[in-house]
């Protein structure tokens, strides 16, 4: 049963590349899975099925209130079930790659996909790719499983799964990749980032082979974009490094009032339900992940008086859904907002800019990828995200701009971000900053075994009789830094007969024997002197003229130091989130 781990070891990048492709298989299959089975539950309570906005405008407005409160019941009943189940792993993919060990609960994984099911097939305004991205990280950790994987190699593979599943979901390959290497890895290595490729592009080959891929805003005709839109692109990137924050503040607000309410979860989403089922029954379109909308407002946008009521009930509808617990992702409802940011502001531009009154599309699109890269702090993935969705390269210069400005603003103004893992991972990046300029007076401790130059070898005979160490510090009348007493030289004049009681300290001390270390040195340089020193530790002195004394530093603790760096860097140090700072 051993034969595939050892086989994975003994040729361990082109073993890992093959299962990557096998997640990559098993992450489109998923994701198709997922579509038909929301076809399957909009059949049910609607006798057809198709895009989620056309099913609920012809529904009547009693089943377009009842319909997501429903919805909801199931889902959260479903929840209820799934946190029964023993939590031996981790039901999060991006848990189970950032901080885990790549261990994922099927159960649990089954049975939050399905409750995410309920929600999205019955018009709960979150985005069903969530769902599909995290069922195909799940085959990833049952194929890591029964392929016996190392834990390195199961984090690895996890995610190459939840790369397959962006992939297959977006229609965006590369973009998948770094969705995964940026914000769930926290590293863009080759190492990782090639197998992460080969899952992403696999998914992407078995979506176009089965039929089931599209560009979703496949922009063929799109113009070169002028360079005096350029501004105005780096001007939505502040205004939607600006709105991001707020837009999951507001769900994250929207939580902490259903939490108050001290309804069971099954109750809690089905009042959430009711609530967006209220709000369907006038706006029909808000409700899924707003797909057709974004469609709508890139090649035939409304007045700006509905484009920004399409915003605010958007944003509504969102927390209503997210907030009342319902398990899904906001990702593409980020797009939305962003998409209707970007056309509000690039109608506000062409009142007043005329010359620019042509250029809708583009900053619609800009708002997309400027907000999304804002919301995920990830903006490297937002840019190629939208150029993979567009298949248009025109957009990259002003999306650059947007979102590089989108991020600084949206991280310089708030502490929100849409995954609880890029905080894990900036905590990690803080920890090794700290580690690696810390001073070695953050070590230090006081030293215990100094004697005087004129005190007896005698004394010194004593001492090393009380402490357990080789050499003592000798330090004259006004505590300068002397030199070090050797046990063995002690030794060795006695074997000699030499007659040491008449000696002091001062007459039988070494200079050269132990290189003092400084306060201000750094951890690397320290290390480096006691790479040459056999000994367990080192006095500090001061830069002084004489030097004084300071303390000791003990190889010990220096090695524990750089052991926490270590786990910082393999993502393995412990973090805690304050409640300000939660993932909506």
């Amino acid at each position: 049963m051993r034969g595939p781990d050892l086989h994975l070891r003994a040729d361990g990048a082109v073993a890992m590349l093959c299962w990557a492709a096998l997640a990559g298989v098993g992450g489109a299959a998923v994701t198709i899975a997922f579509h038909a089975g929301i076809h399957g539950v909009q059949w049910l309570f609607a006798g057809h099925s198709g895009a989620i906005t056309q099913v609920m405008r012809d529904l009547p407005w009693w089943l377009r209130l009842l319909a997501p409160a429903v919805g909801g019941l199931c889902a959260g009943g479903l929840l209820v079930a799934a946190r029964r189940v023993s939590r031996d792993a981790h039901s999060d993919y991006m848990e189970a790659v950032a901080i885990g060990d790549g261990r994922m609960s099927v159960r649990q994984g089954l049975l939050r996909s399905l409750s995410s099911l309920c929600t999205v097939a019955t018009g709960g305004s979150i985005g069903r790719e969530g769902a599909m991205v995290h069922l195909a990280a799940l085959w990833a950790s049952v194929l890591g499983r029964l392929l016996h994987a190392g834990t390195a190699h199961l984090r690895l593979l996890v995610a190459c799964g939840a790369a397959a599943g962006v992939s297959a979901a977006y229609g965006a390959p590369i973009a998948g990749a770094v969705f995964v290497g940026e914000i769930i890895l926290g590293s863009m290595s080759f190492q990782n980032f090639g197998p992460l490729l080969v899952a992403a592009a696999v998914s992407n080959l078995v979506m176009r082979l089965s039929g089931h891929y599209a560009a979703l805003y496949a922009m063929p005709g799109l113009e070169a974009v002028p360079a005096n839109l350029l501004l105005p692109s780096l001007a939505l990137g502040v205004l939607a490094g600006v709105g991001a924050p707020q837009f999951l503040r507001c769900i994250h607000g929207v939580k902490s009032l259903f939490g108050r309410t001290g309804l069971p979860l099954p109750l809690s989403l089905a009042l959430g339900g009711l609530l967006l089922g209220g709000v369907l029954i006038g706006m029909p379109q808000m409700a899924g992940n707003g797909y057709s909308v974004v469609v709508s407002l890139l090649h035939q946008p409304e007045a700006w008086q509905m484009v920004l009521w399409i915003l605010l009930c958007k944003v509504l509808a969102t927390a209503l859904t997210a907030g009342s617990g319902a398990v899904g992702g906001v990702f593409t409802p980020t797009l939305f907002v962003g998409a209707a940011l970007g056309t509000l502001f690039a109608q506000g531009l062409g009142a007043v800019w005329p010359e620019l009154a042509g250029h809708g599309t583009v900053l619609t699109l800009v708002g997309m990828g400027a907000f999304l890269a804002a919301a995920t702090s990830a903006p490297f993935m937002a840019i190629l995200m939208i150029f993979e969705m567009t298949l248009s390269y025109q957009m990259v210069l002003p999306l650059v701009l947007a979102c590089v400005a989108a991020y600084f603003v949206s991280r310089g103004l708030a502490q929100a971000v849409m995954y609880q893992v890029t905080l894990h991972h900036e905590d990690n990046q803080a920890l090794r900053q700290r580690l690696r300029h810390a001073r070695l007076d953050s070590l230090m401790r006081p030293a215990e075994t100094v004697i005087r130059t004129d005190a007896p070898v005698r004394q010194a005979q004593e001492m090393f009789l009380d402490y357990p160490v080789k050499y003592l510090y000798v330090t004259d009348a006004e505590d300068a830094w002397q030199g070090v007493i050797a046990q063995q030289d002690l030794t060795r004049m006695m074997l000699g007969e030499v007659d040491v009681q008449s000696k002091t300290c001062g007459e039988v001390l070494r200079l050269d024997f132990v290189k003092p270390l400084y306060p201000d040195l750094s951890l690397d340089e320290a290390q480096a002197q006691f790479s040459a020193f056999q000994g367990e530790r080192l006095p500090v002195v001061s830069r002084d003229r004489p030097a004084r004394l300071l303390g000791v530093v003990y190889k010990s603790d220096l090695l524990e130091r750089y052991s926490q760096l270590k786990r910082a860097l393999d993502g393995d140090a412990d973090f805690v989130l304050s409640p300000r700072r939660g993932r909506p």
